[in-house]
């Protein structure tokens, strides 16, 4: 019996970056020898145990036969008699299927150490293209190593994949799953780049792959391109180290876009209406959280608003916060502004200029929440108002509350 560290743990360790976990590959052992020595299991398709001590993931050996389209479609063998080598084989890619002994010798029979050294992206062998999951991997470990590049062999082989409907036979949630770690990653822009370029992206996020040659105006796009503004202010988003929800809003704020019709381009009239459907269907067709399909949905609507508050009086400003739900979700609007902030700095040359609007916007929730809305209704009440006019008193204090916010002074 031999243990290997495998995976990303090795490619980091070699790239220099911090190993987060380490997972093993164990050689010439049974199950039930890895239970006798206390290892306990918790692999449901495969023999996966964790280490009685360190509680990493220890997997025996094992090599996989394609028998059904999709990701799911595969018949495991874990036997003694599998070699390293032919569990390093049935890996993605070169760069991850290195192992490491426990005296820290490589074993290195496809080549990643030399794919490390010039940033390729390689398939280990030909198996690669029997789980369409790979597609979205590559994607995904390009956004985090943004200088490495997909060699032209494994981009043709991941083109004939999508070519035959495999990429059509991946679930929602793991789409959703890579798509989501992608966002998280440095570059965002780079997972939608290989996606396109294998022709994948039109097939799992239609709605972003139609943005791509779509003009708009240049004096408000300088990048003139919808999809490369849409990719410009994902990066931005990681540039300002937003969170998931905040990304994913980026991704579905200018998905209306894709859908104006060819002769009012390159105006987008009434795009945000049309965002909100599309940044719906795709959650649903996801099956995206909860708190990423809501700030999704409010930024395709108000961000154009966002925008444009510096032009904006009290009683505009109050109905902007009350649409977008702010006193009782005032995190949620912090997030949206700054989604606004990556979409207003997302943009050819205007990378570094100054987004007043949020910082604004939040001075004047601020004030809105100290109004004291239970007494304001207590004595609407005493005074035998009910309802809507309850409703509106509020809404006067509030916009009372914010006389000094002139359009276009800052506070």
């Amino acid at each position: 019996m031999h243990s290997y560290i495998v995976g990303g743990a090795v490619r980091d360790r070699l790239l220099g970056l911090p190993v987060q976990d380490r997972d093993w590959v164990v050689v010439g052992a049974t199950p039930d020898e890895l239970r006798a020595l206390g290892y306990l299991p918790v692999g449901a398709d495969f023999p996966v145990f964790l280490h009685p001590e360190t509680k990493e993931e220890h997997a025996l050996a094992r090599t996989e036969r394609k028998t059904a389209p999709g990701y799911r479609g595969f018949v495991f063998q874990a036997s003694p008699e599998v070699t390293l080598e032919e569990d390093l084989q049935r890996r993605d890619l070169t760069i991850n299927a290195i192992a490491e002994d426990a005296h820290g010798s490589l074993v290195d029979p496809w080549g990643g150490r030399r794919d490390l050294a010039q940033k390729l992206f390689r398939h280990v062998s030909p198996a690669f293209a029997e789980d369409p999951v790979r597609i979205l991997r590559v994607a995904r470990f390009a956004a985090r190593f943004a200088d490495f590049q997909v060699t032209p062999e494994t981009n043709a082989l991941m083109r004939t994949m999508v070519e035959a409907g495999e990429a059509d036979a991946l679930v929602p949630e793991r789409v959703w799953r890579e798509v989501s770690r992608g966002l998280m990653e440095a570059k965002p822009s780079r997972m939608f780049e290989v996606l396109r370029e294998c022709g994948a992206l039109e097939r799992v996020l239609p709605e972003v792959a139609r943005l791509f040659g779509v003009p708009q105006r240049a004096d408000y796009h300088p990048e003139v391109d919808t999809g490369v503004h849409l990719m410009m202010v994902l990066d931005m988003a990681a540039r300002l180290a937003a969170p998931l929800t905040v990304r994913y809003a980026c991704l579905g704020h200018d998905l209306g876009k894709g859908t104006t019709p060819a002769d009012i381009l390159p105006r987008h009239l009434g795009h945000e209406e049309r965002s909100v459907e599309l940044a719906r269907q795709m959650s649903e067709r996801l099956r995206v959280d909860n708190a990423c399909r809501a700030l999704a949905e409010v930024t395709a609507r108000e961000h154009g608003n966002v925008h444009r508050s510096g032009e904006f009086g009290a009683a505009a400003i109050v109905r902007l916060l009350e649409r977008c739900d702010a006193l009782r979700r005032p995190d949620r609007f912090g997030e949206l502004l700054l989604a606004c902030e990556c979409d207003a700095r997302g943009r050819l040359g205007l990378e570094d200029r100054a987004y007043p609007q949020r910082p604004r916007l939040l001075e004047a929730l601020r004030l809105v929440q100290a109004v004291d809305a239970t007494a304001i209704a207590a004595a609407a009440t005493e005074r035998g108002k009910r309802g809507p006019e309850i409703g509106q008193a509020i809404h006067v204090a509030r916009v009372d509350a914010l006389r000094g916010f002139e359009p276009g002074v800052p506070r």
